[in-house]
């Protein structure tokens, strides 16, 4: 009884370790105070750039005017998304929006990953850098210049793309002011200018494979292919799975500054997308109709979280990769 009651006073002499007193949110931030005032910026830009913004949200279901504001304005329901639902410009925005990001998300998808695999591959690091070096730089070029860009090597009179086709003798070819050049000009000059520095991901998780796979590899006999297809891609391939979910969730949200800067009244056929067709209704029509605006941005963004909801379910159930 004696010896019970000692152990009891004494754990340690019993080998039992005490147990690790919990330590509160006030003293971890006291501690950590650095980490908690470097996280506090990106959190209040993310407040109020956001979630804050979400509050004008309402306006698509009200009549908005300036005098009245958002809580004074009359409250017209779904008006303005039946409206959209009935408008002539309905099919052609959704078809054009649905028909540009999928083939940008074809054409952005896989050049970064044979990027990213041919670099692991290369044997000389003077020319593994030289390759990053040129393909990574595209990224730190503003869209205003790379349309600049191509506007100058495109040009039908003086473009370089012209001259070339002159030496074999085929005429100039207008292309920014035809609508099926539209989509190749807009899709493959965005892989161009991405294909770098999306790379940079695959190549940090290819760091992560061991070399003793490839040396286990050689030893039984497998290619350089093999060895590629058997290990490498399936070292990347949980990455690959959820930066195509994040690109099928913003499917709907075309790269507005670029197709606005590229789209004319020649090749709107093609080009005039629901991004673009908001800008316009709400801030560069005679009358803005703020309202029709703001619902056809909020019905847009419903439609891009139905489908990265439906990718990640897809994808848990398939690739065994997801979000959440």
């Amino acid at each position: 009884m004696a010896t019970e009651t000692l152990v009891r006073r004494n754990p340690a002499r019993s080998g039992a370790r005490p147990a690790k007193q919990a330590i509160g949110l006030r003293t971890r931030m006291r501690r950590n105070w650095q980490l908690y005032a470097m996280l506090a910026l990106p959190l209040i830009w993310l407040a109020l750039f956001a979630y804050w913004p979400m509050y004008g949200a309402i306006i698509a279901f009200k009549d908005y005017n300036v005098v009245d504001g958002i809580l004074g304005s009359r409250w017209v329901g779904l008006k303005y998304f039946e409206r959209f639902a009935e408008s002539y410009q309905f099919w052609r925005l959704i078809k054009n929006t649905l028909i540009l990001q999928a083939y940008e998300l074809f054409a952005t998808f896989w050049p970064p990953i044979l990027l990213a695999l041919g670099l692991n591959m290369a044997r000389r690091r003077w020319y593994r850098r030289s390759v990053q070096l040129i393909t990574y730089a595209p990224h730190f070029i503003s869209t205003v210049v790379v349309v600049g860009l191509i506007v100058v090597i495109v040009d039908p009179n003086t473009g370089v793309l012209n001259q070339f086709l002159g030496l074999f003798g085929a005429g100039p070819i207008d292309v920014l002011n035809n609508p099926d050049y539209f989509r190749h000009l807009f899709v493959w000059s965005s892989s161009w200018q991405t294909m770098g520095f999306s790379a940079i991901i695959y190549l940090a998780a290819l760091t992560s494979v061991s070399p003793e796979l490839h040396e286990a590899a050689i030893v039984d006999g497998a290619s350089r292919l093999r060895r590629v297809w058997h290990i490498d891609l399936p070292a990347i391939r949980p990455v690959a799975v959820i930066l195509l979910i994040l690109n099928i969730g913003s499917i709907m949200t075309s790269g507005f500054e670029k197709v606005l800067l590229l789209q004319n009244t020649l090749n709107l056929q093609a080009s005039e997308v629901i991004d673009t067709y908001v800008y316009k209704l709400g801030f560069a029509s005679q009358v803005p109709q703020f309202s029709y605006a703001a619902a056809i941005g909020l019905f847009r963004s419903v439609i891009g979280l139905v489908l990265l909801v439906l990718a990640n379910t897809i994808a848990r159930r398939f690739a065994r990769s997801s979000l959440w």
